[in-house]
């Protein structure tokens, strides 16, 4: 297996939807809307196993000072092949002059973002409005 990763923002339907109900995100049950949202992204970082999208990492900033990670996901099949760790230095490099980088993590994936160096706020909560399930 050789995983080679890509700087880009065009992906298949296809491709998103298989990648996103593999980790069982709802945000899958809407390819069409995921295939824009991948072009409106700034930075788009993804890991592939030959043509299968295996990986991606999502970002938004404003140019100069915050970055906000969105997408962090990996196939469940590729789990343990530092492909995520990989993805995220990815983007810590290309923001390392930044003076913030923010992810909302799910609990259980806590302990994966503070062994990449995030810390867990202790003066802020994430709110959200939302209709997805996931």
């Amino acid at each position: 297996m050789n995983i080679t990763y890509k700087d880009t923002h065009d992906f298949s339907r296809e491709e998103v939807e298989r990648l996103f109900l593999s980790v069982e995100w709802s945000s899958g049950h809407f390819p069409e809307k995921l295939v824009i949202a991948m072009k409106n992204f700034g930075t788009v970082f993804s890991a592939w196993d030959g043509d299968k999208l295996i990986g991606m990492i999502c970002a938004m900033d404003d140019g100069i000072m915050n970055a906000y990670v969105h997408y962090l996901l990996v196939d469940p099949d590729y789990h343990g092949q530092t492909i995520g760790r990989t993805l995220v230095d990815m983007v810590k490099e290309k923001y390392k002059d930044y003076l913030r980088l923010i992810v909302i993590a799910y609990n259980e994936e806590l302990s994966f973002y503070e062994n990449c160096g995030f810390e867990k706020s202790t003066v802020s909560t994430p709110m959200f409005i939302t209709s997805l399930w996931t």
